[in-house]
């Protein structure tokens, strides 16, 4: 089957991955070349983790790279039996996008959105006459490492379209869930508030970051504390979320909290950018202050 992703940020580049070890022919595209070839980059950097791990062998990634084209070409998507688009959480802009694509694709061609709080509804009808084959496909990052994927049905998704996204999904080595459309869907709707009240937390100065992290690690058993798991989303993704969900709903518990609209506005995304709640290097391993150190000392 050949797959288009069009967006090469870290999400998409990981979605690509994925659909790549699966044995999918697979096309990513973005808007400019230096993006392509960043998301080039991070998908190559990712089988070689595999193989150094012994998860594949050297034919399979050499098998893997012949079947991967990036481009900034959209026409390259004109066979393609499944389209993904990763893009900028913006409705205006994904709309655009798959008005151009419903033009270049055969009537065969499934849909999918990785939107992560966005109206699937809405994108559909943007393509009135391939509105019955458009679904939700939602994805977590890191996209080759995170089981779930939240598979969402707009208003006008047929099951034949819902039930083939479904099954991809799980062909693909993902645990896919059933969801009707709404804001925020499962995962977020959830999330979103621990994360802002987290926020909330930190900006009151009533702990530290590490120690929020901390607390929610061994207190409420969870694998990765709110702030380093908002660092990993990126903070403009998140706020993005923040806003639609609170747009939709206008439940308080959705209003993104001032700090993080700050540190939007700063640069401060989190792992992608380098600093977030905290700092990161050029491989996206969190750089420990020297307190942090110790701790982490103590804890061998």
């Amino acid at each position: 089957m050949k797959v288009c992703v069009f967006g090469a940020g870290m999400m998409g580049a990981g979605i690509a991955q994925v659909f790549l070890t699966a044995g999918h022919d697979v096309v990513l595209a973005d808007v400019q070349q230096p993006f392509v070839d960043s998301g080039e980059l991070r998908i190559y950097k990712g089988l070689d983790f595999l193989l150094e791990r012994g998860k594949i062998d050297a034919d399979f990634r050499k098998d893997c790279q012949r079947r991967l084209v990036t481009t900034i070409d959209k026409d390259l998507a004109a066979d393609a039996d499944f389209v993904m688009e990763v893009i900028v959480e913006r409705m205006d802009i994904k709309k655009s996008l798959l008005k151009e694509l419903d033009k270049i694709c055969p009537d065969k061609t499934i849909f999918a959105s990785n939107t992560s709080a966005m109206s699937i509804t809405e994108m559909a009808a943007a393509i009135p006459h391939r509105a019955t084959k458009f679904v939700g496909c939602h994805f977590f990052n890191p996209a080759p490492v995170m089981k779930l994927v939240e598979v969402v049905r707009a208003i006008q998704t047929s099951d034949e379209t819902f039930n083939f996204a479904f099954d991809l999904m799980k062909s693909v080595g993902k645990t896919p869930i059933k969801v009707e459309e709404g804001p925020g869907f499962v995962v977020n709707r959830m999330l979103i508030p621990m994360m802002n009240e987290a926020i909330s937390i930190y900006a009151d100065g009533l702990a530290s970051a590490h120690d929020i992290d901390r607390a929610m690690q061994l207190g409420a058993g969870m694998k990765s504390g709110p702030l380093h798991t908002a660092d990993l989303v990126g903070h403009d993704v998140n706020l993005a979320i923040m806003e639609t969900i609170h747009n939709e709903t206008g439940d308080p518990r959705y209003r993104p909290h001032p700090l993080l609209r700050k540190m939007v506005r700063a640069g401060w995304l989190g792992i992608k950018t380098g600093k977030g709640f905290f700092e990161y290097d050029r491989n996206g391993k969190e750089v420990l202050p020297d307190s942090e150190k110790e701790a982490a000392g103590k804890k061998k």
